[in-house]
Order: C-alpha cells, then sequence, then structure tokens
C-alpha cells in the first residue's frame, strides 16, 4: 500500500510540474493561432479579394 502511495504522489507531482511549464507554451500557442488569418481591413484584405475574385474568373 505504501508502494501504491508513493506512486501517486509522484505522479502527482510530475503532472504539476508538467501543467507548470507546458501552460504558458499554450497560452502563447493560443493567442497566435486567435490571431491568424487575414484581417478584413488594409491591403491584405484588399489582396485576398482580388486573388479570390481571378479564382472564380
Amino acid at each position: 500500500m505504501a508502494a501504491l502511495a508513493t506512486s501517486a504522489i509522484l505522479s502527482l507531482r510530475v503532472l504539476i510540474l508538467t501543467s507548470l511549464l507546458m501552460a504558458p507554451i499554450g497560452a502563447v500557442a493560443y493567442s497566435k493561432a486567435a490571431s491568424l488569418g487575414i484581417g478584413k481591413t488594409g491591403a491584405g484584405f484588399v489582396l485576398f479579394v482580388t486573388l479570390q475574385r481571378q479564382a472564380m474568373s
């Protein structure tokens, strides 16, 4: 029974350490993914619409 408790505590420590290290990386990846794509204003949008029109004709 003591071996099971020791294994559980060790697993919990590894889980906490992993989550502490991965949380900032996940937050940065999420913020980068949310800002991707072509904006609906500016030159990028004009280029996007132009290319779409050329592709349809």
